[in-house]
C-alpha cells in the first residue's frame, strides 16, 4: 500500500473519523445517566435551599424526601395527573402562554409550616438564568430565593446567585392588598416598600431579568394555590 497516495490519505482521515464518532458517541452514551443524576441533585439541592436547607448535592437526594411533600405538575389552573415534576423542561415551557405552561410545583414542609417552592427561569444579559422562590402558606411572603446563570458577568449580573442579593427577598410580598400578583420590583439602589429590593450595581439588564422572570413564571401558579389552600381548608387540612 502507498502512503503517499491523496486515497490512502482520504481513507485514513475517513476510518479514524469513524472511530472517533464512535468512541465520543460511547462515552455520551455511558455518561448520560450519571449526568442525568447531577442535574436531578442539583434540582433537589436548589429545591431545599430555597426553603433554607443547605446540603451537597449528594445529602440533598437523602434529605429532599424528608421535606418535600409533593411534587405537582399544573395546567391552565388544574393539576395534571401522571406528570414528573422534575421531567418538565421549563426551558420550554416559558416560550408558551403562562397558563398553557406545564408548570411544576414543590410543597415541602419545615418545621409545621408549609411552604409553595416556585421553578423560576428567564433571560438575563447574555443567557438564560433561572431560580427557585418558596412562599409562604399566604402566598404572598417570600421565604426564600435561589438564583442562578449559565453566562452572566462575573462582579455584575452574576451576582443575582449570591446571599447580598436573595437575601433580599426573605419577607417581599408578591401579592397587594388585593391579592393581586405585583411581583417583584427590583431598583436601582433605593428599595423600601413590601416588594421592592435593590438591584444588582452595574447589572440592570439581569436584575431586571430576575424581575420579569418572578412576574412572568409567577402567572401561572397564583390562581391554581388560592384555589388548592381553599380546597385544604375545606377538606380540614391544616396548611
Amino acid at each position: 500500500m502507498d502512503v503517499n497516495k491523496n486515497s490512502y490519505t482520504f481513507g485514513f482521515a475517513a476510518v479514524m473519523v469513524v472511530v472517533v464518532a464512535a468512541l465520543l458517541s460511547f462515552a455520551a452514551t455511558s455518561l448520560k445517566p450519571a449526568q442525568d443524576k447531577n442535574v436531578e441533585q442539583e434540582k433537589m439541592q436548589n429545591i431545599l435551599s430555597s426553603i433554607e436547607i443547605e446540603a451537597t448535592r449528594a445529602e440533598a437526594e437523602q434529605l429532599y424526601p424528608e421535606y418535600v411533600t409533593e411534587a405537582l405538575v399544573i395546567n391552565d389552573n388544574q393539576l395534571k395527573e401522571g406528570m414528573d415534576a422534575f421531567a418538565i423542561d421549563l426551558a420550554k415551557e416559558i416560550r408558551k402562554p403562562a397558563l398553557e405552561r406545564d408548570a411544576p410545583l414543590y410543597i415541602a414542609s419545615k418545621d409545621g409550616e408549609t411552604y409553595f417552592i416556585v421553578p423560576l427561569r428567564g433571560q438575563g444579559l447574555w443567557g438564560p438564568i433561572w431560580g427557585y422562590i418558596s412562599l409562604k402558606s399566604d402566598l404572598s411572603t417570600i421565604y426564600g430565593a435561589v438564583f442562578d446563570h449559565k453566562a452572566e458577568t462575573p462582579g455584575l449580573g452574576a451576582e443575582i446567585k449570591y446571599p447580598v442579593f436573595t437575601e433580599q427577598f426573605k419577607g417581599k410580598e408578591i401579592l397587594n392588598e388585593n391579592g393581586e400578583l405585583v411581583g417583584i420590583d427590583v431598583r436601582k439602589g433605593d428599595a423600601d416598600d413590601y416588594n421592592e429590593v435593590d438591584g444588582i450595581s452595574g447589572g440592570t439588564i439581569t436584575s431586571d431579568g430576575v424581575e420579569a422572570m418572578i412576574a412572568d413564571n409567577l402567572q401561572a401558579y397564583i390562581p391554581f394555590l388560592k384555589d388548592y389552600i381553599g380546597s385544604q381548608t375545606t377538606s380540614g387540612s391544616e396548611l
